[in-house]
């Protein structure tokens, strides 16, 4: 009895092999699913925003920062220290470390 090529989910009994470009290509394709889009902000929350890091460029105060990222949003708690119009983007010290974060990347701040 002669048996069919193509069995049960229609591939080629023999060809269950996957090349590693294709390997390569399916995990990149689940990485980009992954990822999102930053949420636009209403003009109020973006007042909010710049309230709350003048504040603290003003007294030293402490702040909370949600910052967007790809794949999951990173609080980070510090002071802002130096803020540049120029470039956008604010210097930022927590623990005993800082950093320039760029003003569009923030998507709230409390005090």
């Amino acid at each position: 009895m002669a048996r069919k090529k193509l069995e049960g989910n229609g591939l080629w009994e023999g060809s269950r092999m996957i090349m590693p470009e294709h390997k390569a290509r399916i995990l990149d394709d689940a990485l980009n699913e992954e990822t999102r889009k930053k949420p636009d902000l209403d003009p109020q929350a973006l007042v909010e925003i710049s309230q709350v890091l003048a504040q603290s460029l003003e007294d030293c105060s402490p702040i909370t920062l949600t910052v967007f990222k790809e794949y999951e949003d990173m609080q980070i708690h510090g002071i802002v220290t130096r803020v540049d119009q120029q470039l956008q983007q604010i210097k930022f010290r927590h623990s005993d470390d800082w950093d320039w974060i760029k003003l569009t990347d923030i998507i709230s701040a409390e005090l």
